[in-house]
């Protein structure tokens, strides 16, 4: 019986493949003749050869800074926001601004990066203004989250111990709760900073400025070379970027 139900499964994973390729209707023979084939050379011969003009270099040098200002200032703003939602979220004020408080963060969080910093640009105009926007909202609700199940996990006897001394809520807080959940409050922040700064090199396709509006324009104009040298800027970018947060994360997490 077994053995009949994976063969029906089998079987209908080929049919939902062959389904898929029938209604696609994608033409593989064409797709892989000798014109095709040529035409992919001679793009890829174009497209692997970048623009290193000392002229252009400086405009990527623009947009490179561009795209880390968005990534880090959206990132910054979004572990503040989410710090302060984290704490009705992690039913610091009761049920009610609990329940709240975590369907504002879902909402954030449901809504991906480049809906809204489609609908930053309407808001707020084309430019990194709004790419930055848009990392931060979206941001805002995943760290809110993450920020929550922190506070949750963290001891309460010495955040207690510190209001039945006479301190108030936030000198607890301060003093009680945040020195023990900082480093992974850091972690949860500088791990999001990677994402956020692969999405701001994509968030300009919309708008919203850095070298994600460069790389768009270039495609657009059928500019290869220069294409070529914005994505190496991303490249290294994102290369630069992770290298700065694992080191800061690891000895964050040491100490």
């Amino acid at each position: 019986m077994k053995r009949l139900l994976d063969l029906g499964l089998l079987l209908a994973v080929i049919a939902g493949v062959v389904a898929a390729f029938a209604y696609l209707q994608l033409d593989l023979a064409g797709l892989f003749s000798a014109d095709s084939l040529r035409q992919m050379g001679q793009y890829a011969v174009r497209f692997l050869q970048p623009d290193l003009s000392g002229a252009y270099l400086a405009s990527i040098a623009r947009g490179a800074l561009e795209t880390l200002a968005m990534s880090a200032l959206g990132t910054l703003l979004a572990a503040l926001a989410g710090l302060l939602l984290a704490l009705p979220a992690a039913g610091r004020f009761g049920g009610a601004a609990e329940a709240l408080a975590r369907l504002l963060l879902n909402a954030l969080r449901a809504v991906p990066e480049l809906v809204w910093a489609a609908l930053m640009v309407l808001a707020a105009g084309l430019g990194p203004n709004a790419g930055t926007l848009a990392l931060a909202l979206h941001t805002a609700g995943v760290l809110g989250r993450l920020f929550a199940e922190a506070l949750e996990n963290t001891p309460a006897e010495p955040a207690q111990a510190i209001h039945l001394a006479g301190g108030s809520r936030l000198t607890a807080f301060l003093y009680g709760t945040l020195p023990g959940v900082l480093p992974q409050l850091l972690a949860y922040s500088l791990y999001r900073w990677e994402n956020n700064i692969r999405m701001a090199s994509v968030l300009g396709f919309v708008g919203a400025g850095g070298l994600g509006q460069m790389l768009y324009v270039s495609l657009s104009l059928f500019q290869e070379a220069q294409a070529a040298t914005v994505i190496l800027a991303m490249l290294v970018l994102v290369l630069l970027v992770d290298i700065c947060s694992s080191q800061l994360r690891q000895r964050w997490l040491k100490a």
